[in-house]
């Protein structure tokens, strides 16, 4: 293909750019073309020009300059004290190879260079990474650096997700109209309703179907995501990062380059971009499934809360030892003068009043009976009333003298401040190497407010030091596992994701609002990154009373573990736990390498999802009853896309108990041999179960 076109691919998928006017633009964001030749490139890549639209013919290119007509919000905003506020950037370089296309603009007038970088990542999926750079004199204020790309006229829906503390990831999905759909996040933090990729689809897509495109940002700060449909009937989705005023600033020969942004394609629905990221992350040398399995964890948070009594503490492990529980995590309360969340936060050394005798023999004691020990932290946070503040009032972030808000009694640490920084990475591996610390819980439970070093904002930098934070003590703990909480979900991501090894999915581990909840977290993040446990029977977060049935059914999907007061449960639910916990294990390879599947039913009342191995060879599926049916018998259900003449066995699992039913269950569910075909076509007769219960369903290729 002639330099007037370069295209970089990626898996299926490929992205065809075209240099015509000096400008690069996408021609084509989607399924790889193998017929496509410049010649036909070239005759369908003009327009004509609308009744008052502007004399210049397009393209305006992926920098979307106002100087060339673009009506729409430019890739740059940047000025000089309001001048060179409208570059028009000519290429003045092309770097192209067989992954990537680099691509370097420059406006010599308003002295300024601009560089886009679109890398290929494999398995659909594409980094576009935008870089600015003051090339003359006076200071440039850079107010947004963005990723934006073309949508097709087909693309007509677009999915963003919601959320609240406890409700995190719920998806909201609508037409694309005229005029801008903006998602904004202020809180220094994704928050919990962070869109992890925001998605364009085609009319009738859903999880197995239909064309998708996404977009991701790679970064932990404030993430800004749109959709725009111009006047011109053009639409375009965009992905970046929120810019505080006067956050970047470059002086001469200064550059500033913006957080990646991941794009994706799929032709198989939501489920292939969602495949697309999983194989992705997996494909990391240092992702935890690549080093070894997923240990099935007990975290005594819902048990004890900040009651750190030696003796039921022993008496946990004990009971979940024989449970077969892997690692055991005590959480907050450990330290200093916190026996509540009001005190004692940041003092990271163990309490003589809670821990007479130190850590240490609990520890030993955990290790004795066969599992690893992990603790928590919030080294981000501090109390007023605690000692490191008190010390260090300054230390903070704020603007002047002006304290800023409270949030759960705590303010937030400058980690910009080197001293705060090494205060905190000193005073955590004091601890870790006076124990045995096989992994830490790290909690993030306050937003951001006045997030300023000596009155600049640092959202930027305080995000680079907590993945600083979290690599230095990786490297200074060689097989050391950090979890990402943030009250809950607040800080899930695809920046985070290459410096955690687990997040905590939500502070609610009621499962039928994990159903949900996990349904959307998995849709860029594998299931075995993603804490999900085993709660009491009447959740503490929302007083519903659930079976053990659907509790152990919802957890086995993730990283599996228990946040249940097991000293309470009666000999029957400790047998029930323990085979769940051998379930989990034998099936944990396939849990979490599987591709994640996810089916639409007629019926809003089932959720029906699982994995289903890449050779297709075994699947593990839950099929769960959210709601009484309208009718009196279930609808069939179909496992669609599996090879049609292969002989599979299948049959129903109970690893956490049988459901409730009101009718004789389908004879199948003891098992039976039906063809892919037939699983896809026909399909199967569902049971009619109580409300708020489920069963695994297995598929073996004979």
């Amino acid at each position: 293909m002639p330099n007037n076109f370069l295209r970089v691919q990626s898996g299926d998928a490929e992205i065809i750019l075209g240099l015509e006017k000096q400008t690069p633009t996408i021609v084509h964001w989607g399924a790889k073309l193998d017929s496509a030749n410049a010649e036909m490139l070239e005759s369908i890549t003009s327009a004509g020009i609308a009744h008052n639209d502007s004399d210049i013919v397009g393209p305006f290119g992926i920098w979307r300059e106002n100087a060339r007509g673009h009506a729409g919000k430019p890739t740059l905003q940047a000025h000089r004290s309001g001048l060179d506020f409208s570059p028009k950037f000519e290429i003045s370089s092309v770097d192209e190879s067989t992954n990537h296309i680099e691509l370097t603009g420059r406006d010599d007038q308003a002295s300024l260079e601009l560089r886009t970088r679109i890398e290929s990542l494999d398995y659909g999926l594409f980094r576009f990474t935008n870089t600015v750079t003051n090339l003359g004199s006076g200071t440039l204020f850079v107010n947004d650096l963005d990723t934006w790309l073309p949508l097709p006229d087909r693309a007509s829906d677009s999915m963003d997700f919601t959320g609240r503390w406890a409700k995190e990831r719920q998806p909201q999905r609508r037409k694309i109209q005229f005029g801008t759909w903006l998602r904004e996040g202020r809180e220094g933090r994704p928050g919990f309703d962070h869109t992890v990729i925001q998605l364009a689809l085609t009319e009738n897509a859903d999880f197995q179907q239909g064309e998708i495109w996404s977009l991701g940002l790679e970064f932990s700060g404030n993430p800004r995501y749109a959709i725009e449909k111009q006047p011109t009937g053009l639409s375009s989705m965009m992905a970046g990062t929120v810019l505080l005023p006067g956050e970047v600033r470059l002086e001469k020969g200064g550059s500033f380059e913006a957080p990646s942004v991941i794009a994706s394609y799929s032709a198989a629905g939501i489920d292939g971009i969602t495949s697309n990221h999983h194989q992705w992350i997996r494909s990391r040398v240092t992702h935890p499934t690549n080093i070894r399995p997923r240990p099935l964890t007990l975290n005594v948070w819902e048990a004890v809360y900040f009651d750190h009594s030696r003796d039921r503490l022993d008496e946990l492990a004990e009971i979940a030892s024989e449970i077969g529980v892997e690692r055991l995590v005590l959480d907050d309360g450990w330290f200093g003068a916190r026996r509540d969340d009001t005190k004692g936060l940041g003092d990271w050394v163990v309490s003589e009043e809670a821990w007479p005798e130190g850590l240490n023999p609990f520890i030993e004691k955990v290790r004795s009976l066969g599992m690893e020990f992990g603790l928590w932290f919030e080294g981000e946070m501090v109390n007023p009333d605690s000692d490191l503040y008190r010390a260090h009032p300054d230390w903070i972030l704020k603007v002047g003298d002006r304290i800023p808000p409270e949030g759960r009694n705590q303010l937030v640490l400058d980690f910009t401040n080197s001293d705060a920084f090494n205060h905190i990475l000193e005073s955590v591996s004091a601890v870790l190497r006076e124990s045995k610390i096989d992994y830490i819980k790290w909690d993030h439970n306050r937003i951001l407010v006045d997030p300023a070093n000596e009155g600049m904002p640092s959202v930027l930098t305080q995000t680079a030091a907590i993945y600083k934070m979290f690599d230095t003590l990786k490297e200074r703990f060689p097989g050391l596992e950090i979890e990402s909480c943030a009250s809950g979900g607040g800080r899930i991501d695809l920046g985070m994701v290459q410096h955690a090894d687990r997040f905590w999915t939500s502070d609610c581990t009621e499962a039928m609002e994990r159903q949900q909840i996990q349904r959307y977290s998995q849709m860029a993040i594998p299931p075995e990154m993603l804490g999900t446990h085993i709660s009491s029977e009447v959740s503490h977060q929302t007083a519903r009373k659930l079976s053990l049935n659907v509790r152990g059914i919802t957890a086995l999907f993730g990283h599996a573990g228990i946040e249940w007061d097991v000293s309470q449960a009666n000999p029957e639910e400790r047998k029930i736990l323990k085979d769940w916990a051998t379930y989990y294990k034998q099936n944990r390879d396939l849990l979490h390498t599987g591709k994640l599947v996810r089916f639409e039913q007629k019926d809003s009342e089932v959720f029906i999802s699982g994995v289903i191995s890449h050779d297709q060879q075994r699947g593990i599926l839950s099929y769960v009853a959210e709601q009484t049916l309208d009718g009196s018998n279930a609808p069939r259900f179909v496992i669609p896309d599996l090879p049609r003449d292969t002989l599979y066995s299948v049959k129903a699992a109970y690893p956490s108990g049988k459901p409730l039913h009101s009718k004789s269950l389908p004879t199948w569910m003891d098992g039976v041999k039906v063809t892919g075909e037939v699983l896809g076509q026909i399909g199967l007769p569902a049971p009619v179960l109580a409300p708020e219960y489920g069963f695994i369903l297995e598929i073996q290729a004979i």
